[in-house]
């Protein structure tokens, strides 16, 4: 069982950075998959990335890359999401997510979901 917990949202405007934090519970958390999604009013979740520790590889969607970036602390059993550049179009519900052994972009594919922190981007 992975427990998931969010931080860092907050209000920005457009153009500016935050860094959003997800501390997992758990002895395991190197060898889970990490990712992160993202919801909107009215819209569906949204995949954004993942951080695949089988594959030792990290997935961006289009909207976020080279503006969005993944890593992770085993250490701390923390991974962060930061954005950068970020537009009022980046306003969503942010969620981290882990699982054993799905690497892919469907959030069906992922069984433990943090509750979401919120990132509002003013105009």
């Amino acid at each position: 069982q992975v427990q998931l917990l969010e931080s860092g949202g907050g209000l920005v405007q457009a153009g500016g950075s935050l860094r959003l934090s997800c501390a997992a519970s758990g002895r395991t958390f190197s060898r889970y998959s990490m990712a992160w999604f993202r919801q909107a009013p009215g819209k569906e979740r949204e995949f954004i990335v993942v951080d695949s520790w089988s594959r030792r590889r990290t997935v961006y969607a289009d909207s976020v890359k080279g503006r969005f970036t993944i890593s992770r602390d085993n250490a701390k059993n923390t991974v962060y999401l930061q954005l950068n550049s970020l537009r009022p179009e980046d306003t969503a519900v942010y969620y981290c997510a882990a699982d054993g052994d799905y690497t892919g972009s469907s959030e069906r594919g992922y069984d433990y979901w943090g509750q979401g922190t919120q990132v509002t981007v003013s105009s």
